[in-house]
């Protein structure tokens, strides 16, 4: 019924239709992928990547696949004109009330993973693990517009996984840089040249789940209760 009453052409509901059964989509979470215009953010949208040129196929067909672009993150209590550190918080804090948004196959590792190289210290904003892909996949936020140099510094965690985590089994680490907007000739410019796959996309921070459907998400205290109830039973074993 929510796809009968929606406005969308033939295509775009196959493809809905065909995500609710893989993924066991409620009518609920459909309404909010289709108000969220899922569809137009990972099939029609032209993304920004390296992928064909640093994964095998059908590996960089299925990277690109899953890349949205941009991701839509609804920060409810966010300060109006919040600043960089601020958003960079929020969003990696509360990041496991957003894997919906990332994607089903995506499964959250850490945050602020410390890697300590030489004798420096460096802290990786998010790593999270996809199961199709079989790979890591290191995502760095930025409040700001995309720079060329926010591409090296990904490279590098990218690199520092590899060595670290990435096990025998596991394809090549993908690195994901999720910018305040981007110059997207640019940002393809400064992925020419790296070896390691990388995609830049635009996250947004606005309401753009519908009140009525906002109750089927739940809210950062609710997260942050279950982690403590968590992490209380893992001291007491």
């Amino acid at each position: 019924m929510a796809l009968m009453d929606s406005k969308l052409p033939l295509g775009s509901r196959y493809w809905y239709m065909k995500q609710s059964v893989e993924h066991g989509w409620s009518s609920t979470i459909l309404k909010i992928q289709i108000e969220s215009d899922l569809f137009q953010r990972q099939i029609e949208k032209e993304k920004v990547n390296n992928f064909t040129a640093t994964l095998p196929k059908p590996q960089s067909d299925l990277a690109n696949y899953l890349l949205k672009d941009p991701y839509i993150f609804d920060l409810v209590g966010t300060k109006e004109r919040a600043d960089e550190r601020d958003i960079e918080e929020q969003l990696v804090g509360h990041v496991t009330k957003y894997l919906l948004e990332m994607g089903n196959s995506f499964a959250f590792v850490a945050r602020q993973k410390h890697f300590q190289i030489g004798d420096s210290d460096f802290y990786a904003d998010l790593i999270l693990y996809n199961i199709k892909l079989h790979a890591y996949v290191v995502v760095e936020l930025k409040a700001t517009p995309f720079k060329p140099e926010y591409a090296g510094q990904l490279n590098f965690y990218i690199n520092v996984v590899d060595d670290k985590l990435r096990g025998a089994n596991d394809n090549k680490t993908i690195g994901l840089l999720l910018c305040k907007g981007k110059d997207e000739i640019m940002a393809q410019y400064a992925l020419s040249g790296y070896n390691q796959p990388i995609g830049v996309s635009d996250y947004q921070l606005s309401k753009a789940i519908p009140e009525e459907l906002k109750s089927a998400l739940p809210t950062i205290e609710e997260v942050e209760e279950e982690l403590t109830h968590l992490l209380e039973k893992e001291d007491d074993k």
